[in-house]
């Protein structure tokens, strides 16, 4: 089976491009391949195929086998793949994932794609629709006590659930490894959780570090900026055009504020290798 291995912002996953492969099982594969000691390593598993709602669909697994409904990061690589591979010679196209479409705009430079921007949508702020268990229609910056430990977090879904807790100091220095599994397996998050802790550095930047569900701490989180952005607007920390500094690089996130107005997010898409895995030989 050929595969493509590409990162965003050193979000790292698999891509196999299903107009020419067949991939079974598909939860089984992500984890096989997506192992970074028996498998090619990522943090997760992208499959590439036609759409019905929109030009192309994005079929997503983390790591450990679980569906996911949204990767920001990933959904820019699959908009570069396809268009490098020739299925699209448009600058504008769509791309579906879990049945949601989101709008893509490429910014070329003599025939190679040097950013993608992404309609990401308007972000969802009732707490039963994200969801969290909460006592208020909205959960913006509400308390929550993790391991002794109170954070006030803010919940936001960019079509999967997020909570963006504004620490006090640079993530670099947080524990996240601790408190970032205690967070996405808390009862609060009936689907579990991703969670990003940020530090607002001033109103047009913000250094975020995230703990993703399923897959465990991610260098980028294209979903999670949106939501870190979402949320500290909300907060009036931010104005509504942002960069989130990952560790793995910068995306910049514009919304207005209008809880009605769809996010964008801008960043790059990177080619890692290509290679051939028979997947039937791998180690269980």
């Amino acid at each position: 089976m050929k595969f493509t291995k590409m990162h965003g912002c050193g979000n790292d996953y698999i891509y196999i491009d299903c107009f020419e492969e067949i991939v079974e099982n598909e939860g089984e594969a992500a984890k096989r391949l997506s192992d970074r000691h028996f498998g090619i390593g990522g943090d997760g598993l992208i499959l590439i195929k036609k759409g019905t709602s929109a030009d192309f669909e994005m079929v997503m697994y983390n790591a450990d086998g679980s569906r996911a409904e949204m990767c920001g990061n990933a959904i820019r690589c699959v908009a570069r793949y396809v268009y490098d591979k020739g299925y699209t010679d448009k600058e504008k196209f769509t791309i579906e994932s879990m049945g949601k479409v989101k709008y893509i705009t490429l910014t070329i430079e003599n025939n190679v794609v040097k950013g993608v921007r992404v309609d990401m949508g308007a972000p969802i702020l009732k707490s039963d629709e994200i969801p969290v268990v909460s006592d208020s229609e909205k959960t913006i910056n509400r308390e929550i006590e993790i391991d002794g430990r109170k954070f006030n977090m803010t919940c936001v879904s960019m079509g999967n659930p997020h909570a963006v807790m504004f620490i006090d100091k640079s993530p670099r220095e947080f524990e996240l490894e601790h408190f970032g599994p205690l967070f996405e397996n808390n009862s609060a998050f009936p689907k579990r959780v991703n969670a990003e802790f940020a530090y607002v550095i001033d109103r047009k930047n913000i250094e975020m570090r995230v703990w993703e569900r399923g897959t465990g701490e991610t260098l980028a989180c294209g979903t999670g900026s949106c939501a870190t952005a979402v949320a500290a607007i909300l907060n009036d920390y931010a104005d509504n055009d942002v960069t989130i500094h990952l560790l793995g690089g910068d995306l910049k996130i514009s919304w207005s504020g209008n809880e009605q107005d769809s996010v964008f997010m801008t960043g790059p898409a990177s080619y890692v290798f290509s290679g051939e895995i028979d997947i039937n030989n791998l180690e269980d």
